[in-house]
């Protein structure tokens, strides 16, 4: 609008409609606090002109408010791009889908709760500018080229079209019951675990079993993805075994990796939290290969083309309703780990393709964690409700996991009782116990585990950002494919 108004003396109509057609917005989060908001002071300090615009811009909006919805203030308040309350800000994600001409989710449940939720004025006041692009992932990086073995197997078997055309990954499916096929799929699943037991041997001095169930949680520490929800898991598992030493468990490697952003103090405790309990753990002698932890640290994209191939079970756990989408999900399915998660994201998308019995779901769906906030949820009842639970919760609370400072994780504990458990793990907590129980279950069958492994990789096509940036391409960006 500043260059095309003030540079190019444009009116201020033909101006914006220009702007308009020019921009979309891809939303990336339902979570308030992650929405952008800008001070008017600082932007009056640093781009007055920008801020007389927006300004500008708001004025001409409201007005179209007012015309739709007459007298209604509240409507006005809550639909203004500057937020009057207390010191004024600009909410940008206002800005964002008042100065586009397509608003889109990045899955279906979540664009779904953009419209009913957060942006209902907006999606109410716009009808067709919101719709949803699934997100997707690009087969060249994620398979071809992390996971040479798995690829050549492909190919092996279906040809190569398979790199382009990500659907043709279904003939697979034709091959899940082929006993020869599921010991090969599970002979490059173990290659890639010996590979990764080296790489953790190397930099971080852990041993670890390449025959134990490889289970994996990477993505960006956050409260609402709950990677403290599988630490509690793991010091469950660890006191069953302590408890229970001739019992043959299945043996797990539970692997964590993710960055925190600098002053998130919550995500650093966390991964404090997971390397004093991996100290604990894989020194005990009375638990052995039963059970070990481990934190890879620095994730990038390099670390994840180690983990992803070598994955068997995929945790995609958060609180039903908080993420947008997840690719982490569909990067490991697409390299035959089965998932254990939320109906949340794109969880819910991956489980339509893949089929409900081959992926695990636990816990509370949307609409019911809303329903329990809306009742008046209390955490302390499931505290006082479940033994092992308590025990848990307990043990960091009391120090077990850090002997030389005991009230370490008194926050932790404290978040998740006194502060009222926002994301839910207590109220998800048995489901998700319950739901790892099966697993094991599972993961005693092998060539079972490989079997629902070839329908979960042939099921991916989907999920390829080919078709991704094709719908962009299509809805959004209204372009053609240029002829070569």
């Amino acid at each position: 609008m500043r260059i095309l108004v003030d540079k190019h003396n444009y009116d201020w109509h033909r101006a914006w409609t220009i702007t308009e057609r020019t921009f979309s917005y891809t939303n990336h989060t339902l979570l308030p606090e992650a929405l952008e908001t800008w001070p008017v002071w600082l932007m009056q300090k640093v781009l007055p002109r920008h801020l007389q615009i927006i300004f500008d811009i708001n004025h001409h909006f409201l007005r179209q408010v007012t015309h739709w919805r007459p007298g209604d203030h509240e409507l006005l308040r809550r639909m203004s791009i500057i937020d009057e309350s207390g010191s004024r800000s600009i909410r940008m994600a206002h800005l964002a889908i008042v100065g586009s001409h397509k608003v889109n989710g990045v899955a279906e449940l979540h664009s779904r709760l953009l419209q009913e939720t957060i942006f209902r004025d907006f999606h109410e006041f716009y009808p067709g500018k919101f719709i949803n692009v699934t997100n997707g992932i690009t087969p060249r990086r994620w398979l071809n080229q992390s996971n040479p073995p798995l690829s050549q197997l492909v190919s092996s078997r279906i040809g190569e079209q398979w790199k382009k055309d990500l659907s043709r990954l279904k003939e697979l499916a034709d091959l899940s019951d082929d006993t020869d096929f599921q010991d090969a799929v599970a002979a490059v699943k173990l290659e890639n675990k010996i590979r990764l037991s080296n790489v953790v041997r190397n930099q971080i001095g852990i041993e670890l079993n390449p025959h134990a169930l490889f289970d994996v949680q990477i993505k960006r520490i956050h409260e609402y993805k709950r990677q403290l929800l599988n630490v509690l898991h793991v010091i469950t598992r660890y006191n069953y075994i302590r408890h229970h030493p001739d019992e043959n468990v299945v043996p797990r490697t539970v692997i964590f990796s993710g960055k925190a952003a600098p002053a998130y103090r919550m995500a650093k405790l966390v991964i404090r939290l997971i390397n004093d309990v991996a100290d604990i753990v894989n020194n005990n002698p009375c638990i052995g290969d039963k059970l070990k932890v481990v934190f890879m640290p620095n994730y990038d994209v390099s670390t994840a083309q180690l983990i992803i191939p070598a994955a068997e079970l995929s945790q995609q756990i958060s609180t039903a309703g908080t993420e947008a989408s997840g690719t982490g999900n569909m990067k490991l399915t697409l390299n035959g780990a089965l998932t254990i998660g939320t109906l949340d994201g794109a969880n819910i998308e991956i489980r339509a393709e893949v089929g409900d019995d081959n992926f695990f779901i636990f816990g509370l769906n949307a609409e019911q964690v809303m329903t329990l906030r809306q009742q008046g949820y209390n955490p302390w009842d499931y505290y006082h409700a479940d033994a092992e639970l308590r025990r848990a919760l307990d043990m960091i609370r009391d120090g077990h996991f850090c002997p030389d400072d005991c009230d370490r994780y008194r926050y932790v504990y404290d978040a998740l009782t006194h502060g009222g458990d926002h994301y839910l793990l207590m109220a998800d907590f048995r489901s998700y116990v319950e739901c790892q129980q099966h697993i094991d279950e599972l993961y005693k069958s092998p060539r079972a585990w490989s079997r629902k492994s070839i329908l979960n990789i042939s099921h991916m096509g989907r999920f390829s950002s080919d078709r991704t940036i094709q719908e962009y391409a299509n809805r959004i960006w209204n372009v053609k494919p240029v002829s070569r």
